[in-house]
Formats: C-alpha cells, structure tokens, sequence
C-alpha cells in the first residue's frame, strides 16, 4: 500500500504542470499537464481542451506546486502552435489591463489572439494550371476558362472561376479531363518594408525643430511620450513620418493608431508617397484570411509598420519600437464594450511596459494629455502655424436670435449668402451637423405622438432616404409609416429637428445647381464606398458636401475653403462633464478642414449662445483661454485628471430588479473620507434594447487606487444572477 501512494506522488512529481490563460470571459488561469514529448516555455501559444471543445490559449506560468489532488483530474495540452511566443512585455500588458479596468483577463486576451482557430501556419492553397489539350466537350464555359489560363501560369482556383464567370464545377470537371493539371500555391511574399529614404520632404524651419524632436525620440529608444501639439494643417503626419523613418532604420516595428481605421484613405496614400509602400492593416473590416496573414506577420517582426485601430494595441509585435496615437483627443479610442479600456491610455501603459518612446498627436489634445505637458510629464512639440504659409481659418458666430433661418428651415441668411459665394468661386463648402439621419425626431402633426424605440429609452430618428425610422442606441428600425399609430391619422408624420438627409434637401432647393454629397457613417456601407466619396470630394466633384462627424477627422480637401456648423450649441447642454471638451475639440477639428491649401478659409458657428466661453474661445482662436478655464473648473471640482472616476452600470429585464440590485450594492459601498459614491440613479438613457439602466458614479481623489477599491467593494457585494447585469467602466467618456 505504502509502496503504491509512494509510486503515485512519483509519477506526479515527474509530470510537468503550467497554467494556461484561456480567452474567455474569467479571470483566472487553467493548469494542465504537459505531454512528455512537448516543450512549453510561458507565452507559448497552445490548443487546450475546455470542457467539450479545443481552445487557443496561452501559456500563463509554470505551476511548480501543483494540488496533489487534481493530479488525475488533470487534462493534457492539446499541441503548441506553430507561432512565436507571446512576449513578456504583452503579457504584463494584458495583467495590467485586465487589473486597471476589472476585466477579466481572457478577455483582455482574446484581443491578442484576434485569430482564435485560424492561428497556425496558413493552409494550403491550390491553383490550376493549363497543361493539356482541351476536352472534346467544349462549352462556352470551358472556353471562358482555358482563355483565362491560355498564359500557362499558376491561377488560385477560385480567382480563376471568378475571372472566367464560371463555376467551381466547371474547373474540376477540366481537372478530370487533364486539360488542368492541381499545384500547391506558393506562399505569398512577405510585405515589402518601407524605405526610410524613399521620399524625404522638405521641411520648414518651424517644422525642421519638430523634426529634430521626433528622430531624437526614436533614436533615444526609451520610454518618454511626446504630445505633438501642432494646428490643424501644420504638417504632423508628415513630421511623425521622420520618428517612423528613425524606428525603421533601427529594424524595430512601430504602431500608428487612428480612431477610425475606415477614414485613412488619404493617410495610406500619404504613408506611400514617403516610403515607398502602403503599411500593414489591422482591423475589423479585413477578411479572415488577410486576418491571420497579417497577424502571423506582425508576430514575425516582418510587419515593420502596421496602422490599426484600437484593437492593434494587443497585437504581438516581435520587436515594437514606437507607438504614434493620432488624434489621441478622439473619444472613439474609448471601447465601451467587453473591456473597457482607453486604448490612448493604453497605449502609454504598453509603451511605459516596452520602455519604448510613444508620441500622441493632436490639434486639440485631451485635457488630460495637456495638463500632463503643463507639468512637464509628456514633452510638448508644438507646430503653431500651417505649412506652406496658409492661414489658419476666419471664424465668426452667427448669432440665430438675431438671424434665424426661415420658418421650417436650418441655414440662416448670413450662412447661405457665404456659400453661394463660395460656389460662385468654385469652392468647396461644407455644412456640418453632429446628427445623422432626416431628423432626430418624429412626430404626429394630428395627435403629437413622438415615435419612440420599442427596446429603448430614446426616440426613432427618420433616415428619409432609407425609408426608416432608426433607434441611433440599439439599431431598432421600422419602416416609416404613412398612418399614425395612436391617431390613425394619415401623412401626419413631421420630422423636428435637422438631421444631414434633410439639411441635403434644403441646400438643393437654396442652390439647385450644386452638386451635394452626404457624409455619414448610415450612409456608407464599406471602406471602399467611403475612400472613393472622399477621393470625389478630393478631386473637386462635388460642391457642397454635408456631412457629420466622419468629416471632422483627419481629411485633406484642396478645395473647401467655407465649413458652416449648422447647430454649433449641440452637445453643450446635456450634463457631461467632458460637454464642453469635446464641443470645443471637435468644432475646431471641422472648421480646420478649411482653407488647407489655397486661399483663405472661414467657418460660421449657428449658435443661439455666442457669449457661451467654447464659442467665444473658437471665434477668438483663443485656445489658451479655453485649456486655462476648462482645467481650472476641472481642478476646483475635482474631475478627471484631477480626480478619478468609475461608472457602475447595472442593467436588467426590469426596472424593480435592477434598482434594488443598485440599491444593495450601494448600501454597502466602503466608506473612505477619499472617494465619494453618487446614486444609484436612473441613467440618462434608461432603456437600452429592452434593458432597465441605474448608475453608481464613483469619484475619488487622483492618488487612490480606484480599481483595488471597487475591486474589494464588489467582491463583498451581492452576486448579479439571472439576467441582471453589472458593469464597470474604470475613466468612463460616455456618461449615457
């Protein structure tokens, strides 16, 4: 008996043991044995089985004293992938994420192996090649196909029948025939990497410091960040394209992250004409295939510069060198989904991991990313003037109380004299409103019943042109009816409110003869529609362009010398503490499209509040008043950076069960003289997608440790069960 136990604790003390981090919705690791035949190191990326089905996972540690008493309970590693490791520096990086927001760490994880099943050495692909005479049944099919492939070259099947209009069947059934003979593809070529001399450009003297800054940043190659503060039109890209030139020549990668992925058009275009090639991609709208080869590149080291959106921030660079966030004041780096991170913030924690340089550019910098340069944290580069000489727009408040637009119309007097001007110039105007659809509001002209989302707490916006009433929250739509519902009125409906489609329809009746193009993410059904809209606009084939916020971001036309903000007030009045921030940043991103690369540009602000300090800022181009009132405010009341903030949200099926559950979980809340706990209150969108929303707003003092305090609150609170939901969103943007 003695001599079986002893046998036993032998056996399991020569089995090897690692925990394994899985990429799903928990936060703690898996320990499994390791076969005898296979090697693991931690970071080795692996297929283990969970529960019934294999998973991708990642080696986490060495388990060195593992429970004796799971030792037969134990299940084997499937097989290690054939991939590079991922490195320390991403694993501490998805700790510390996970740690930061309270998320759990395989689904910070997952974000790094964005392939799931499709990791591993690309399979096979096979091609046809002409090799025989054509078969005694010629049909036009087969004739299609034989002309195709009369080049005597290796075709991809597929790409084959595709270009010959025929079936899979009808290449088989020449492959029977011996007319094509089956080969293995060979495997695509690695991507050509960018030449750091390929286009050097000239640069002003102004920018040539700013230049100076950036190579010395990449070339020191510790961590250090850099807020590249320069005036919309001033030349950043082109002066961060010198930090990117500097990484290259060193052989490390380097990072460009962008708000929108499906607004760079012109920005890959740019990147090519300095380096000779396009940077690699990474985001959603690739295909799976370009997905995994893109992946297994960047993990190769053979990506040297990859441009992405968020979610590039986990991917598994060999050997990263510099991050550049462009646009870092944009709120869509905030993901409001899964885990909730700023992928700006990040981007400095993976930097400060890598002991890597990172540069944040911006026209209007986050309050946060300026009060850091004021104190000295980040190194400011400032370019305070356009290249070339231009001049940066005129802007003047129209003053709506004093001016108003005709009644049911929303282009004042002033604002469409401007732009029949500009069109009299063959100049290019932009009218630019911060709502998508027809209207934001729908209502019976008979009974005044307002047509609501049946699973949102928010109204239905009329989208004209795809005959839709549209729930913006949870994308609900419903045709558009002719008969009231509550009244049985017929054609009764009346659109409140200017959305981009109606604002379309009144710029044709004031100027029937220009050529009007609308620019909004409703309207845009792929990247390819949206590059070529813009190459459009680009190349002066359209007059008036109308359009919201896709147009404020990082756009280049030549010829747009006139922005008019329709509703300049929108945004100002709704209780977010970041209202004032994000009306100033985004209305002097629109109106510094103007006026980029001839004449003189202006913008117009509609606003029925001129005295208001974001309008009187703008028109001033006074933005060091703005920055010092807006940060003495956030100072004296204690908000973000001063202060430090998380928003619980708790969702259910109805409305009793999620105010009690925030109540409980309230009550019990750890009393500390540094943290303030506010609510639980009903949320501002109380309703979304049939789902009943309370808000906990936590406020502390900038040096507490926020996340180990809700950390310990909610280990001690009551459990969410059924379909109640808690979530926690640690430096929230969004305060709906």
């Amino acid at each position: 008996m003695d001599h079986a136990i002893s046998q036993t604790a032998t056996s399991a003390s020569s089995t090897r043991i690692v925990d394994v981090l899985v990429p799903v919705a928990l936060n703690q690791t898996y320990s499994y044995r390791v076969p005898r035949e296979m090697t693991l190191k931690p970071g080795d990326v692996v297929c283990v089985p969970l529960g019934p089905r294999e998973v991708v996972a990642v080696v986490w540690a060495e388990n060195a004293n593992p429970d004796p008493r799971l030792h037969n309970r134990l299940k084997d590693v499937g097989e290690k992938l054939d991939v590079p490791p991922l490195r320390p520096e991403l694993r501490s990086l998805v700790d510390w994420v996970a740690n930061y927001t309270l998320s759990a760490r395989g689904m910070v994880l997952r974000m790094a192996l964005r392939m799931g099943e499709n990791l591993g050495p690309e399979r096979m692909r096979l091609g046809v090649r002409l090799v025989g005479a054509p078969p005694q049944r010629l049909t036009p099919a087969r004739r299609r196909l034989i002309e195709v492939l009369s080049d005597g070259l290796l075709h991809g099947k597929s790409e084959a029948a595709r270009e010959a209009g025929v079936s899979s069947g009808v290449v088989d059934g020449l492959i029977d025939e011996g007319t094509l003979a089956v080969e293995a593809m060979p495997p695509p070529l690695a991507p050509p990497a960018p030449d750091p001399a390929f286009a050097q450009p000239d640069f002003s003297s102004q920018q040539r410091a700013a230049v100076d800054a950036m190579r010395a940043l990449a070339a020191n190659g510790t961590f250090h960040v850099a807020l590249l503060d320069g005036v919309t039109g001033s030349g950043k890209t082109e002066v961060y394209f010198e930090a990117i030139a500097e990484v290259i020549r060193r052989g490390k990668q380097c990072l460009i992250l962008m708000p929108e992925i499906a607004l760079t058009g012109q920005f890959l275009d740019r990147f090519a004409q300095r380096f000779g090639v396009r940077p690699l991609e990474w985001h959603s709208e690739l295909t799976p295939r370009t997905r995994q080869r893109n992946w297994a590149a960047i993990s190769a080291g053979e990506a040297t510069v990859v441009v992405g959106a968020r979610s590039a921030l986990f991917m598994p660079y060999a050997d990263l060198g510099l991050i550049i966030v462009d646009e870092e004041h944009d709120q869509a780096y905030k993901q409001d989904d899964g885990a909730h991170y700023h992928a700006r913030d990040m981007a400095v924690v993976r930097a400060h991991i890598a002991k890597i340089p990172i540069v944040l550019a911006s026209a209007t910098p986050s309050v946060e990313s300026e009060v850091n340069a004021r104190k000295g944290r980040y190194q400011r580069v400032a370019l305070p003037s356009r290249f070339g000489g231009q001049h940066m727009p005129h802007i003047e408040a129209i003053d709506l109380r004093r001016a108003p637009p005709p009644r049911g119309r929303f282009i004042s007097p002033p604002l469409a004299e401007q732009v029949q001007f500009a069109i009299e110039k063959h100049e290019q105007a932009l009218l630019f409103l911060n709502r998508r659809g027809y209207a934001p509001l729908t209502l019976c002209r008979a009974c005044g019943h307002r047509f609501s989302c049946t699973i949102c707490d928010a109204w239905l916006v009329d989208h004209r042109f795809r005959q839709r009433l549209v729930c913006h929250h949870c994308g609900f739509s419903m045709p558009r009816p002719n008969i009231c519902p509550h009244c049985q009125a017929e054609e009764s409906l009346a659109a409140i409110g200017p959305g981009v489609e109606r604002l379309q329809e009144e710029a044709a009746a004031l100027f029937p003869n220009a050529r009007t193009m609308v620019l909004s993410s409703d309207l845009i059904t792929s990247i390819e529609t949206m590059r070529s809209e813009l190459n459009e606009i680009a190349e002066g084939r359209v007059d008036i362009i109308i359009g919201t916020q896709l147009v404020a971001k990082g756009h280049n036309f030549p010829r747009l010398n006139l922005v008019g903000v329709v509703d300049a007030d929108l945004g100002l009045g709704n209780g977010d503490p970041r209202a004032a921030e994000r009306t100033f940043q985004l209305l002097n991103q629109v109106i510094g499209r103007a006026g980029r690369e001839q004449g003189r540009g202006v913008g117009f602000l509609q606003t029925h509040q001129p005295e208001h300090p974001v309008m009187k800022a703008l028109v001033a181009s006074d933005r060091e008043a703005f920055y010092a009132s807006e940060i003495e405010q956030r100072e004296r009341t204690g908000y973000p950076p001063f202060g430090r903030l998380a928003s619980l949200i708790i969702s259910a099926g109805d409305r009793p069960t999620a105010e009690g559950f925030a109540r409980k979980l309230a009550a019990i809340a750890p009393i500390d003289e540094r943290i303030q706990v506010l609510g639980p209150a009903e949320a501002p969108l109380a309703v979304i997608k049939g789902r009943y929303r309370f808000r906990i707003l936590v406020k502390s003092l900038r040096n507490v440790d926020l996340s180990e305090y809700l950390r310990e609150w909610l280990a001690a609170g009551p459990k969410t069960k059924g379909n109640l939901k808690l979530e926690v969103d640690v430096d929230p943007q969004s305060f709906l």
